[in-house]
């Protein structure tokens, strides 16, 4: 036990998470790899929980930071910020919300709270209709409306939730029947549950639940969905702080592949914009976003550093056509890692899409969860250095892989073979 991990244990609290067995400390990365204070170099297929987004140490955004932080770091909100509103302007954008307002703070958590603030208020409704499988975020009231109990410490919340199938495609009662059916059986699902309640204030939904294992609904589920809910003036909140930005390949947003029935009223977003700056956030269209009617500021949220990080990662992030490169090399990567996970009984399903994917593990020959397996894969992998994530649904048992957008093919390759090899020890 290394001296800085008894020191953590000592004074910091025992519900605060470390990977391995070991645990590492981080001291300096450069384009897709770490080191730790060891020495070791490892692959990071992991990012810092999808928010290295672009590249560790990249040039433009250590460039802009450094130069932002010589003039000012700080002022607030109460002051014109013009980094501020050249982010918030190229947001607003890219969002395709209509007459859309955006609103920093500085995490995924602070984000998706001021999201359901603004609808509650909006619709005078403190019913929320949540996933299945969910997770939005740390505090009180996001914690209250996360459908995963290892990650909701607490059933008492403000919100009154209500949870609706279709976040997990594999798993559950609609399981066996095609994307259509499925999708058919979910709608059917919250038009029962909608004539028991009261009208919820919103849906909020991942378009691809992260800590829950990097599972899909059919393409399409959420805009049939939006047809009932506008029928009851419902607004529909997707959660886009691990699927913004271009990581799922095939859209910028997660939310479109799910467009039929228009964007949806508001958006949250955080994590890989910042690039490992403390940034998130709200879109909303102006009505909503404009609903309060006391006075609110904030204090970090659209700091001018993080604001310059964010714009320097955004401008490289299109330029490089990295949404490109996540569907291009992401695509090679998930079929070369089904192509590994044929050789193995004990992984049930490689799923995903773009540089967002997961490899779920069950006891050879069954259908059960086996989280022992994903946390001996977790430690293989890192010994023979690569960092992966993990993550699921009733059972921590599927392993979490989401490297910086940049990710080579060759890196892809190396990733895999390590995969393969972490694999095989730990059967």
């Amino acid at each position: 036990m290394t001296d800085l991990y008894t020191r953590h244990q000592a004074v910091l609290p025992d519900w605060l998470a470390l990977y391995y067995e070991d645990p590492i400390e981080i001291t300096h990365g450069e384009g897709r790899h770490v080191w730790d204070a060891e020495g070791n170099k490892y692959l990071d297929f992991f990012g810092g929980i999808l928010t290295t987004m672009t590249a560790h140490a990249l040039p433009e955004v250590t460039k802009a930071v450094n130069e932002q932080a010589s003039r000012i770091i700080h002022s607030s909100t109460l002051y014109l910020n013009r980094p501020m509103v050249e982010l918030a302007e190229r947001v607003a954008q890219l969002s395709g919300i209509p007459d859309a307002r955006v609103f920093f703070t500085t995490s995924g958590t602070e984000a998706n709270d001021t999201a359901l603030l603004l609808a509650t208020a909006h619709r005078r409704s403190n019913q929320i209709l949540a996933m299945r499988n969910s997770y939005h975020g740390r505090s009180f009231s996001a914690v209250g409306i996360t459908g995963n109990k290892g990650w909701s410490p607490t059933s008492l919340s403000p919100l009154q939730t209500l949870y609706v199938h279709g976040g997990v495609r594999t798993r559950g009662p609609y399981a066996g029947l095609d994307d259509a059916a499925f999708i058919d059986a979910c709608v059917e699902d919250l038009k029962d549950l909608l004539g028991h309640v009261r009208p919820p204030a919103a849906l909020i939904a991942e378009p691809v639940q992260g800590v829950g294992g990097f599972t899909a609904p059919p393409d399409g589920l959420y805009a049939a969905f939006r047809e009932v809910l506008g029928q009851h003036g419902i607004l529909w909140i997707s959660d886009e702080v691990q699927t913004g930005w271009g990581r799922t390949g095939e859209h910028f947003w997660g939310w479109q592949a799910h467009d039929a029935s228009g964007p949806p009223d508001m958006l949250t977003f955080a994590k890989g914009i910042g690039n490992g700056m403390s940034i998130g956030g709200v879109v909303a269209r102006a009505e909503i976003m404009n609903c309060l009617d006391s006075n609110s500021i904030s204090t970090f949220g659209g700091s001018p550093v993080t604001m310059a990080a964010g714009l320097a990662n955004l401008t490289y992030l299109l330029e490089h056509d990295l949404q490109g490169n996540a569907r291009r090399v992401g695509g090679l990567l998930i079929e070369r890692l089904r192509a590994v996970a044929a050789q193995f009984g004990g992984v049930r399903e490689v799923r995903g899409r773009g540089l967002m994917i997961g490899i779920e593990l069950v006891e050879p020959g069954t259908d059960r969860a086996n989280p022992q397996g994903a946390a001996a894969v977790l430690e293989a992998a890192r010994e023979e250095g690569l960092l992966i994530g993990k993550g699921g649904g009733h059972d921590t048992s599927v392993l979490r892989i989401a490297p910086p957008l940049s990710l080579t093919v060759a890196e892809a390759e190396e990733g895999a073979s390590i995969l393969e090899r972490a694999l095989r020890r730990a059967q």
